[in-house]
């Protein structure tokens, strides 16, 4: 060999026997039927699942024509499949009595994985307040673990975008929504609930937020009690006196008994008397439910009582 000649690497044994067609095909992504079973859900997916009429009709459609729209999937250690999008499909697949699923399988880093999952559910037309929190927060942590991207630029003043500003061009929300929709995932589930349910606000609900787990607790035994929600200006009084400490459950319940402008009157009850009345290990949120029909128990008493007394 002269000294301008390069080594050439000897070609594999399976090039030797395929055409470079075959080896482009070959790397290209194919649709397979995969069994349900053999598909894990993604975990602390953020997204709800529920079996709804809309799902009942989706699995209607899936029994009658399959599935018609792959699913996302990628391969794990232990030879299942994890599942990226598609959840819903998958759940309306299992309803509809389906054994396989067709998936795309994509090799994919943890991160990689996260910003996807999180970029198809956001296209859903109905998503929570819950759901919005909880995927901004998984993908702005899968992106600063990866390293805020470095080509989106501004033409004008050259300004590196970091993950908060990205995900807030790619989602169009401003910067300041982004952080406040992450911000709810420090409320407690209850009073998380309570925003998706929209009995509270969310400019309300991103100022508890700033409370510690005990006083939100005090706080929905609070609500609970009031038969109230806190308007943002009480809110507000609580967070700041939470951050000086001064906030004890009197204070809240102090300023939760307050008469709101054009409220209904409503009946109010000492909630610690009332929980000595429940049923031990009953949860708070059983508690109007059992009320309610213990009233319906007692007025058929007194109709009963009302009639043996007029014969």
């Amino acid at each position: 060999m002269t000294k301008n000649e390069i080594k050439m690497p000897l070609p594999k044994l399976d090039d030797l026997f395929t055409t470079e067609q075959e080896r482009k095909d070959s790397s290209l992504e194919k649709v397979v039927d995969i069994s349900l079973t053999d598909i894990q859900d993604f975990p602390n997916h953020p997204f709800k699942v529920i079996v709804n009429e809309e799902m009942q009709e989706m699995a209607k459609s899936i029994s009658e024509y399959g599935v018609l729209l792959p699913v996302l999937v990628r391969p794990l250690a232990n030879g299942k499949y994890q599942m990226i999008s598609g959840h819903r499909r998958k759940k309306a697949s299992e309803i509809a009595n389906k054994e396989t699923l067709p998936c795309i399988v994509r090799n994919l880093t943890d991160d990689e994985a996260t910003i996807i999952m999180v970029d198809s559910n956001l296209q859903r037309e109905h998503i929570l307040p819950s759901e919005r929190a909880y995927a901004y927060k998984m993908k702005i942590e899968a992106m600063n673990r990866q390293g805020a991207r470095t080509d989106l630029t501004s033409s004008q003043v050259g300004k590196r975008l970091n993950a908060y500003e990205e995900l807030a061009k790619e989602s169009g929300e401003s910067k300041s929504n982004v952080h406040r929709f992450i911000r709810l995932t420090e409320l407690i589930k209850p009073l998380l609930g309570m925003v998706d349910s929209e009995d509270i606000a969310l400019s309300p609900g991103y100022e508890i937020s700033f409370l510690n787990k005990e006083e939100q607790k005090w706080l929905l035994n609070s609500i609970e009690c009031n038969v109230a929600t806190p308007t943002l200006s009480q809110a507000q009084e609580m967070k700041n006196l939470s951050k000086n400490g001064k906030l004890d459950e009197d204070k809240i319940e102090e300023i939760m008994s307050r008469e709101k402008p054009n409220q209904v009157e409503k009946l109010k009850l000492d909630f610690k008397t009332l929980e000595l009345k429940m049923p031990k290990g009953m949860p708070s949120t059983k508690y109007t439910e059992y009320i309610f029909k213990a009233l319906d128990f007692y007025n058929r008493y007194l109709e009963k009582q009302k009639s043996i007394g007029e014969r």
